[in-house]
C-alpha cells in the first residue's frame, strides 16, 4: 500500500510529464492497434486471394494477365507503398500474372496507353486524375473499339476518389478499401458505365466518367485549402471573402443540347445456344431460294438542337455513374445549372455541401436530360474547368454521351445496395 501511495505522489508531484506521457502512452497505444486491424485485414484478405490462386486450370489454358497503371504520387507519395503491401500480395496469391507501369508526370497515363499491349484487364491504381488519363488514351486509341471491351479496375489510392462510391463500400480505413477494391477484380463481376466524350474546338477529346464543373463553387472549391488555417471555419470562409471580392458572380453561359435516345435492351450475359445441323442447312437453303428483301438505306435525320441561355453560379454535366445500375429508359446525361438569384447565406451554405459532394444541387435547379450538349461561353470569359476533378482551361466545347462505353468491377454488395436506391 506504501508503494502504491508513494507512485500517486510521484504523479502528482510531477503532474506536467505524467500528463505527457500519458499522452505519449495512449497514442502509441492507438497507432499499435491500428497497425494490427491492417495486418488482419491485409491477412484476410489474402486467405480469400489464395482460394482463387487454388483454383485449376485447362492445360492450354494461361494465368490472367493484368496491366497496373500506378501513379506513385498520389496519396501524398504513399501510394507505391500502399499498393505494394496492400494490393499486390492479393494478385499474386490469386494466380494474377501482373505489370505495374508507374508514371512520372502529369499526363504520362495518355501517352502510356497507346502503348499498352492486349490484357485481360486494366488497373487503375491512383486517383480522379490518373483514372481520367487512362480512360482518355485509352479512348484515343485507333482500336479503341477493341480495348475497350477490357474490364477495368479502380484501386482508390488518390486524395479523391469521385468513382469509388459506384463500385465500393468507403470507409475511414485506407488498407480495408484498397483490399475490397481488389478482392471485387478478383470476384469478377463488372458493371457498364457511360463515358463523357468532351471536345474542344482543336484539341484532342478528353474523356470523363464523372462530369464537366464550372462556375463559381468550382472556383470557390479550389481555394478552400488555402484557409487551412482556419480549421474546421475554412470552407465558409472561403465562400464569404469570395463574395467580398466580386458579387453577384453569376455566370452567362448559353447552352445547346440533343434530346436523350431510347436505350436499348441489354445484351444477354451469355450467347445463346447454336442451332443444330438441320436447322442451320435449312435456314440457308431457305436464304438461298427466297433471300430476304434488302433493307433501303437508313436517312440520317438532321440534328435537332435545342438552345437555352442560362445565368447561373455554376452549371455542372454529368453521367448516371452515381448508381450505375439504375435501371433507365434514355442514356442521356444530367445538365444542372444552379439559379443566379443566391443570396449571400444561401451561396455559403450551398457551397459548404458541395465541397463534400458535388453533384448536390438546389431544389430551384434548372435540369435538363440530353444526349449532347454544346457550351458557348461569351467572349472575354476566362476560367477553368473541373473534369473529373482535373483542371482545364474553360472554351467552348461539345459534349457527347458515350453510353455503356467501358466495363468496370464492381463489388456484388455495393452492387445489390445500389439496386435497392432505385
Amino acid at each position: 500500500m506504501a508503494r502504491v501511495v508513494k507512485v500517486f505522489r510521484t504523479l502528482r508531484n510531477h503532474w506536467k510529464k505524467s500528463t505527457f506521457a500519458a499522452c505519449v502512452l495512449s497514442y502509441g497505444s492507438y497507432w499499435l492497434y491500428g497497425k494490427h486491424c491492417d495486418s488482419v485485414l491485409r491477412t484476410e484478405a489474402c486467405i480469400l486471394a489464395r482460394e482463387f490462386g487454388r483454383q485449376q486450370i485447362a492445360p492450354q489454358e494461361r494465368l490472367r494477365k493484368a496491366t497496373v497503371i500506378l501513379n506513385p504520387a498520389a496519396c501524398n507519395g504513399k501510394a507505391n507503398n500502399l499498393f505494394e503491401k496492400n494490393a499486390a500480395p492479393i494478385l499474386h496469391l490469386a494466380g494474377v500474372e501482373i505489370t505495374v507501369v508507374k508514371t512520372d508526370y502529369e499526363g504520362q497515363a495518355k501517352k502510356l496507353m497507346e502503348f499498352m499491349e492486349q490484357t485481360d484487364m486494366l488497373i487503375v491504381a491512383g486517383g480522379d486524375g490518373t483514372l481520367q488519363e487512362a480512360i482518355t488514351g485509352l479512348l484515343r486509341r485507333p482500336d479503341q473499339d477493341t480495348f475497350s471491351n477490357t474490364p477495368i479496375g479502380f484501386i482508390p489510392l488518390g486524395s479523391h476518389n469521385s468513382l469509388s462510391p459506384s463500385l465500393h463500400f468507403l470507409t475511414d480505413n485506407k488498407v480495408k478499401d484498397i483490399t475490397s477494391a481488389t478482392l471485387s477484380i478478383l470476384k469478377g463481376e463488372t458493371v457498364p458505365l457511360d463515358v463523357l466524350q468532351i471536345k474542344g474546338e482543336k484539341d484532342q477529346p478528353v474523356f470523363a466518367l464523372m462530369g464537366l464543373r464550372w462556375g463559381a463553387f468550382r472556383d470557390v472549391a479550389a481555394t478552400v485549402s488555402k484557409y487551412w488555417y482556419l480549421g474546421p471555419l475554412k470552407t465558409n470562409a472561403a465562400h464569404w471573402f469570395s463574395t467580398l471580392k466580386e458579387w453577384p458572380v453569376v455566370r452567362e453561359v448559353t447552352v445547346s443540347f440533343l434530346a436523350p435516345n431510347l436505350r436499348p435492351p441489354d445484351l444477354p450475359l451469355q450467347k445463346p445456344p447454336r442451332p443444330n445441323v438441320l436447322n442451320r442447312i435449312f435456314r440457308r437453303l431457305r436464304n438461298y431460294w427466297d433471300p430476304p428483301a434488302e433493307e433501303p438505306p437508313k436517312v440520317e435525320e438532321p440534328e435537332n438542337w435545342e438552345e437555352k441561355q442560362l445565368s447561373t453560379l455554376e452549371l455542372f454535366i454529368q453521367t448516371h455513374n452515381k448508381n450505375p445500375v439504375e435501371r433507365r429508359i434514355d442514356d442521356s446525361m444530367m445538365v444542372c445549372a444552379e439559379p443566379g438569384d443566391l443570396t449571400v447565406g444561401e451561396f455559403i451554405t450551398a457551397g459548404s455541401k458541395k465541397v463534400e459532394d458535388p453533384t448536390v444541387f438546389s431544389t430551384n435547379s434548372t435540369k435538363v436530360e440530353a444526349s449532347a450538349c454544346q457550351l458557348q461561353l461569351p467572349e472575354g470569359v476566362s476560367g477553368f474547368y473541373n473534369i473529373d476533378n482535373e483542371e482545364y482551361e474553360a472554351m467552348p466545347v461539345e459534349i457527347r454521351l458515350l453510353p455503356r462505353k467501358l466495363r468496370f468491377f464492381i463489388s456484388g454488395e455495393r452492387r445489390e445496395q445500389l439496386s435497392q436506391m432505385q
